[in-house]
């Protein structure tokens, strides 16, 4: 059982909560000074000094080659993930994939990091050597491990890391 007290005088200090376990006493973290839900930019400025990635996956029976984008890697570059290893408040941090007929995704942030979950995630603009066409583009996302491409959206119109409730 775990049993956590709060100590109600330094709450109204504004000093961090303290909490206490079993299994010892724990600082609580601070959450990260960026703002929730932060959008994320798809401008092809934000994507063009990151590395491009070559990116096959099968959806739907067919075999997609595609190039684009980590999405982590982007994530990184509009300050919308730390670029060292997460911990504390980061952790409850998750990415919403929004597509234009509404369809959406979620991963978390840590599935996403490198030295925790380092799930290829990718955000691509070019398959079989051409622009993405309207019915799948102009952005696609591809997670080339999932068992099914349920998650891989295509018609990507929006990106948002939102901090759970």
């Amino acid at each position: 059982m775990v049993r956590i007290r709060f100590c109600l005088p330094l709450l109204l200090l504004g000093l961090p909560a303290v909490h206490a376990h079993d299994h010892g006493t724990h600082a609580r973290a601070s959450a990260p000074a960026d703002a929730s839900p932060r959008v994320v930019s798809l401008e092809p400025a934000a994507r063009a000094t990151l590395t491009r990635h070559q990116v096959e996956a099968s959806v739907h029976g067919a075999t997609l080659r595609c190039e684009g984008v980590s999405l982590a890697a982007l994530l990184q570059a509009t300050g919308a993930m730390p670029d060292t290893p997460l911990r504390g408040a980061h952790l409850d941090r998750y990415v919403l994939v929004t597509a234009r007929d509404d369809y959406r995704a979620v991963f978390s942030l840590g599935e996403l990091d490198a030295t925790l979950g380092n799930r290829g995630v990718y955000l691509v603009d070019r398959c079989d050597d051409a622009p993405l066409d309207d019915s799948s583009g102009p952005l696609r996302l591809l997670v080339p491990d999932d068992s099914r491409a349920a998650r891989s959206v295509r018609q990507v119109e929006r990106i948002t890391v939102v901090a759970a409730p």
